[in-house]
């Protein structure tokens, strides 16, 4: 059986069945365990599954926002931290979805700036600071992660400008390039891209090697990768190798 089909067959199975064990899998497919294993480690490096042990479980791409808030706090806050120290005041902002983008808002009290977010949990965060200007784009409310997509969403901000997006990711795939688990917030951080003259990525350890269906952009659209000490250093060797700076934490 070629890989390809043995690849498709797998996802099936997890995404219709649940977790599965390599035994399971090997005994489906009629291949070994070791066929299988490699089979889970590409598919994984694809952003597919998530590897546990003895088996696999399906991508599912969509984890509520009040569960990713509690992985890798302290990576996160590192990468917040150093982000909101490239901020100066009177600048406007533009914060992506995401738990590192809600980190870097906490960052940012007290200071005067404008901030224009489609993250639900960012405005709840500033809404009480008075010194800090709030901008809501439009949009259609993701529930479940907290955010606003959607042509509404799009649209405002093909009318806005900011200094600095901090973007939110998936994973950073090895070849630098940016993924998104959720294809309809991809028109969104592209538009914010084109509305900021900085782009900074932040992107935690966690996020080596990248995971996500949807391609959101090329090593070459952002300026910089604020990440921690520990980020899988060919990857960021591939990312300085393009022009982007790699500021580690």
């Amino acid at each position: 059986m070629l890989a390809e089909r043995r690849h498709q067959l797998i996802l099936r199975a997890l995404r219709s069945g649940g977790p599965a064990s390599v035994t399971d899998l090997s005994s489906e497919l009629g291949v070994s365990a070791a066929t299988v294993r490699r089979d889970l480690i590409r598919l994984e490096e694809d952003g597919l599954l998530t590897r546990v042990h003895g088996g696999a479980v399906a991508e599912d791409g969509d984890q509520p926002f009040a569960e990713v808030a509690e992985v890798r706090v302290t990576d996160k806050d590192a990468v917040a931290e150093r982000a909101a120290s490239m901020v100066e005041d009177g600048q406007t902002v533009l914060l992506d979805i995401g738990t590192t983008a809600y980190r870097l808002a906490r960052q940012l009290h007290g200071r005067r700036l404008t901030v224009i977010t489609s993250n639900l949990v960012v405005y709840e965060e500033l809404a009480e600071d008075t010194g800090i200007e709030l901008v809501l784009p439009g949009g259609v409310v993701r529930r479940e992660y907290r955010s606003l997509v959607g042509f509404l969403t799009e649209d405002s901000l093909r009318q806005l400008h900011a200094d600095w997006l901090f973007l939110g990711t998936s994973g950073v795939r090895p070849g630098g390039h940016v993924m998104d688990t959720t294809v309809v917030e991809v028109p969104v951080k592209r538009a914010m891209m084109a509305a900021a003259e900085k782009t900074v990525l932040l992107a935690d350890a966690g996020k080596f090697p990248g995971r996500g269906m949807a391609k959101v952009c090329g090593p070459q659209d952002i300026d910089t990768v604020v990440t921690n000490a520990s980020a899988d250093q060919a990857t960021c060797a591939v990312l300085a190798e393009a022009g982007v700076e790699v500021i580690k934490v």
